[in-house]
């Protein structure tokens, strides 16, 4: 499970702008650079989008933009960034390995959700899996008995 620091969020964006900072860093780990072209086409948007966003973010410090060249994030960018993916990726474990949520739709709703919620409420359900993992499903016959009543959730 991945480990987040139990601190506020540290950042006020909206859903938009964290998605072009988290595209931005997933474009740097895979290619190693980012431009507005790969982040229009990672987000299905237009490149005159990702202009204005870059625009915004270059004037609040994320993220560092020459005209025709590469975007790169700064340290708060890359901080915020993180945060996101950190979020992204405790939700995805939560949904997907604790509820049993198809892994695509726990993708999916992953992403919604980590723009609505507070560092401090991921970081407890974060805590709230280990505790169930390390105290309450202590057998494969519990996650089976787990996964059964919540599959039987019509009844």
């Amino acid at each position: 499970m991945v480990k987040l620091k139990k601190n506020k969020s540290i950042n006020n964006l909206s859903a938009s702008l964290e998605n072009y900072l988290e595209t931005i860093a997933m474009l740097k780990r895979e290619k190693k650079y980012a431009r507005v072209g790969d982040i229009a086409s990672s987000l299905n948007v237009k490149s005159s989008s990702v202009n204005v966003a870059i625009n915004f973010l270059g004037e609040n410090g994320l993220v560092i933009h020459q005209k025709y060249g590469y975007v790169d994030l700064t340290d708060q960018g890359e901080k915020i960034a993180f945060e996101v993916q950190e979020k992204h990726n405790i939700l995805y474990e939560f949904l997907n390995n604790l509820l049993f949520i198809d892994s695509k739709v726990a993708n999916k709703e992953a992403c919604e959700i980590e723009h609505l919620v507070a560092t401090e409420t991921v970081y407890k359900l974060e805590r709230l899996h280990s505790l169930l993992k390390k105290y309450f499903f202590t057998k494969d016959e519990d996650i089976t008995n787990l996964k059964e009543y919540l599959d039987n959730w019509k009844e």
